[in-house]
């Protein structure tokens, strides 16, 4: 490791044996820069503040008291400048979950400049409630962005998911990439190949026809909105609005903790949807399954998707009962510990195995494969 990065590390009790940089440096100001975020670490301990971003006395302590949004946003813009785009973002995060500097996402100023994320987006939730009126409109505009960002990465994948299986016993005139039939392109034109130039001329690629599918059924996304489940809940409200875009479902969309909020009739827009979401609170999976179970028309066509933690807050034989209820009516119950890019969730093992015992498939699925497990229920 370098002298520079030691620096970096040790912060300012680095001065002693290391010496300091040359005023004004570019190793001077990401000192600082750090040292303006990292240092509210020592303000904890007691110890006193040093020179923030800019030359000011930051007040180092928790929670961030002290930092005005112009120097905010004078420090995010040394981060951004400084670091690389990856290492700006975690500090941003720190900022954000560890210090508790809501002034990045409370100024309009300040939260322009931030990068557009996910985490962004978890954070903006969480604090929607405190943002002023021109915030506000700054941070819908950031969901909307990250939303469509994520909608546009999931979209083809669930779209070819839900589309069909390959025919491979068929070929088709459409040419979409996903369903080239490698083999079969070889073997078609084997006639064609050069010798000479040691090469396969192709005359014909083939492309494998899809099978349409047509599936009849009600999908009802019953999502559990306690802060823990950030994550979930923006997957779930992206996909809740793929899924509606497509002719062949009926999408209803449910959110709740110890209340619930039929979401249903907005479902189409997940930027609507997050911005009537309210993160926190407890949880009462019990009531927002029986809630649901009054939405079914038809059993034998129903998919019932319960995201949740499954750390359940009401009784849990009024829990156990409605899912028992639910199963014996024929619906089709899957139940995810999480819904988001990792798959990779916290929740109570043991009422999630309770659940199961009752019929409730339980996992925790990208919204990709959520798509292939819709695929294979609904044959």
């Amino acid at each position: 490791m370098t002298v520079e990065r030691w620096r970096l590390v040790l912060g300012r009790y680095s001065s002693g044996q290391l010496g300091d940089p040359a005023a004004g440096s570019d190793q001077a100001r990401m000192e600082a820069a750090l040292d303006y975020l990292y240092g509210r670490e020592y303000g904890g301990r007691g110890v006193r503040g040093s020179s923030g971003a800019g030359g000011e006395t930051a007040e180092l302590m928790p929670g961030g008291s002290g930092a005005s949004a112009p120097a905010l946003v004078e420090w995010l813009s040394e981060v951004r400048e400084l670091f690389p785009r990856e290492t700006a973002e975690i500090v941003e995060r720190h900022a954000l979950d560890r210090y508790g500097l809501t002034e990045l996402i409370t100024d309009p100023e300040t939260l322009e400049r931030l990068e557009p994320d996910e985490d962004l987006l978890k954070t903006l939730l969480a604090l929607k409630g405190h943002l002023g009126e021109e915030t506000l409109v700054v941070a819908r505009r950031i969901i909307r962005q990250v939303v469509e960002e994520l909608r546009r990465r999931l979209e083809h994948k669930v779209r070819v998911a839900l589309s069909g299986r390959l025919n491979q016993h068929r070929h088709s005139p459409m040419k979409v990439a996903a369903n080239f039939d490698p083999v079969g392109t070889i073997r078609r034109n084997l006639k064609h190949y050069d010798p000479g130039g040691q090469r396969l001329v192709l005359a014909e690629v083939l492309f494998f026809e899809r099978n349409a599918r047509r599936l009849p059924w009600d999908i009802i996304v019953c999502v559990d909105q306690s802060g823990s489940m950030a994550g979930s809940v923006i997957h779930s409200a992206v996909m809740a609005g793929i899924l509606a875009g497509l002719p062949a479902f009926r999408v209803r969309l449910v959110v709740f903790d110890t209340s619930l909020v039929d979401l249903s009739e907005h479902v189409d827009d997940p930027v609507d949807v997050l911005m009537r979401v309210q993160l926190g609170g407890g949880t009462d999976i019990g009531k927002a399954l029986r809630y649901c179970a009054q939405l079914v028309e038809n059993p034998q066509r129903t998919v019932l998707v319960l995201v949740t933690d499954f750390c359940e807050g009401g009784p849990l034989p009024a829990l156990v009962r409605a899912v028992r209820g639910l199963a014996e009516a024929r619906v089709r119950l899957l139940g995810l510990a999480a819904l988001d890019g990792s798959a990779n969730p916290l929740y109570d093992k043991q009422i999630a195995g309770r659940l199961a015992d009752e019929g409730m498939e339980i996992a925790a699925l990208t919204p990709a494969q959520l798509a292939s497990w819709l695929v294979e229920v609904t044959r």
